[in-house]
């Protein structure tokens, strides 16, 4: 017998949960199946999204070094020169993007999930990426200079866009070697990759 609200909350989103389970679990069915052309398009699409989502944010970051009302918050960050924690990014990079994300579910479930996943995967690495270089960009190992980092240290605003890649910069000319590292960086003290800001 139910007695109180909170027990009647629960008993509803347990159902809820419950129901929602059963009916993503029989959308997944097609992806888990056995045909080999719906994982092709899940992986396709998962891809797509990943460097896609890579795209946008370059570009993003590069319109809020050229508009002064779309960069104000940005400039502040340029300011601070520190992240707002693994989490935080996160979650304003999802919901930046959320919009772009679910239109593709009109396709298939298949393609809606693998982009839906792609951007998910991209947006989490970047919200790492961003705060790592902020806080320990010796760390960064799959570029060969951490390009966010020596953007904010020596205060870039034509070069060196990429948060979590290089390849736009390098792609659209942006890309500026500096030194890197420099003494500065290799006398830091030795800090572990999850060594940072979550929230």
């Amino acid at each position: 017998m139910i007695h109180s609200a909170r027990d009647r909350l629960q008993t509803v989103l347990s159902l809820a949960i419950l129901l929602g389970y059963n009916s993503f679990n029989q959308d997944l069915q097609p992806l888990v199946s056995s045909e080999p052309k719906n994982s092709m398009v899940f992986i396709l699409l998962f891809i797509a999204a990943f460097v896609f989502s890579s795209f946008v944010e370059y570009w993003i970051h590069r319109l809020m070094h050229a508009n002064a009302r779309i960069g104000q918050r940005h400039r502040d960050h340029h300011r601070r020169n520190e992240g707002q924690g693994v989490l935080w990014e996160f979650l304003d990079y999802v919901k930046g993007a959320f919009a772009a994300m679910l239109p593709v579910f009109l396709v298939s479930v298949e393609a809606g999930l693998g982009w839906l996943l792609g951007a998910i995967a991209y947006a989490a690495f970047s919200a790492y990426a961003h705060q790592l270089q902020h806080e320990n960009p010796t760390k960064c190992f799959w570029m060969k200079m951490p390009v966010h980092y020596v953007h904010h240290k020596h205060n870039m605003w034509h070069h060196n866009f990429g948060l979590g890649v290089d390849w736009w910069d390098h792609i659209f000319g942006t890309y500026k070697v500096v030194e890197w590292p420099t003494d500065q960086e290799t006398n830091e003290p030795e800090r572990g990759y999850l060594t940072l800001r979550w929230w």
